[in-house]
C-alpha cells in the first residue's frame, strides 16, 4: 500500500503540480504587494482618496461596503491572469506548434474494381494490376494523356 502511494507522489504530474502551486502562491504575493504598494495609491490619487485606497468604503444604512479591497483583488487577478497568459500560455502554444507540426491528412482510398487492391481515390491506374480507373464508378473522370 505504501509502495503505491510513493509511486503516486513521485509521478511527474504530481510533482509538477506541487511546484506550480508553490510558484503561483509566491507570484500572487508579489503581484498583491505590487498592487498594494504602487497601483492602489495611484488609483487613490486619481479618485481623490489619498492614502490607503484598500481601506476605502462607503456606508449604506449602517453597513460598510469595502470597495477598495475588492478593487485591489480585481487588479491583482487581472495582473496575474495577464502575466500567466503572456508569459506561459502564448510561449507554450508557440512551442507546441513548433514541435508538433500539422500532420498530413490521410489520402482517401478505394478498392480497385479489378484486383480489389487499395489505391488512392484520385488514381488513374491501379498500381497493382495497372487497370485503368479513370471514368469507372467511384473514380473521377480524368483525361489521360497519351505518350507518343
Amino acid at each position: 500500500m505504501l509502495k503505491g502511494f510513493r509511486s503516486f507522489l513521485l509521478r511527474g504530474n504530481v510533482v509538477d503540480l506541487a511546484v506550480g502551486i508553490v510558484i503561483g502562491a509566491a507570484f500572487t504575493a508579489v503581484v498583491t504587494g505590487f498592487v498594494t504598494a504602487f497601483l492602489t495609491p495611484l488609483i487613490g490619487v486619481a479618485t481623490g482618496a489619498v492614502g490607503d485606497f484598500s481601506k476605502q468604503e462607503f456606508t449604506v444604512a449602517g453597513t460598510a461596503f469595502p470597495y477598495g479591497a475588492f478593487l485591489n483583488a480585481l487588479i491583482s487577478f487581472l495582473l496575474v491572469a495577464a502575466v500567466i497568459y503572456f508569459a506561459v500560455v502564448l510561449p507554450v502554444g508557440r512551442l507546441q506548434e513548433r514541435f508538433n507540426p500539422v500532420k498530413d491528412q490521410p489520402v482517401a482510398k478505394v478498392d480497385c474494381p479489378d484486383c480489389l487492391s487499395t489505391v488512392p481515390a484520385a488514381a488513374v491506374r491501379c498500381a497493382f494490376c495497372t487497370a485503368e480507373l479513370a471514368g469507372r464508378p467511384g473514380f473521377p473522370a480524368q483525361a489521360t494523356a497519351s505518350v507518343g
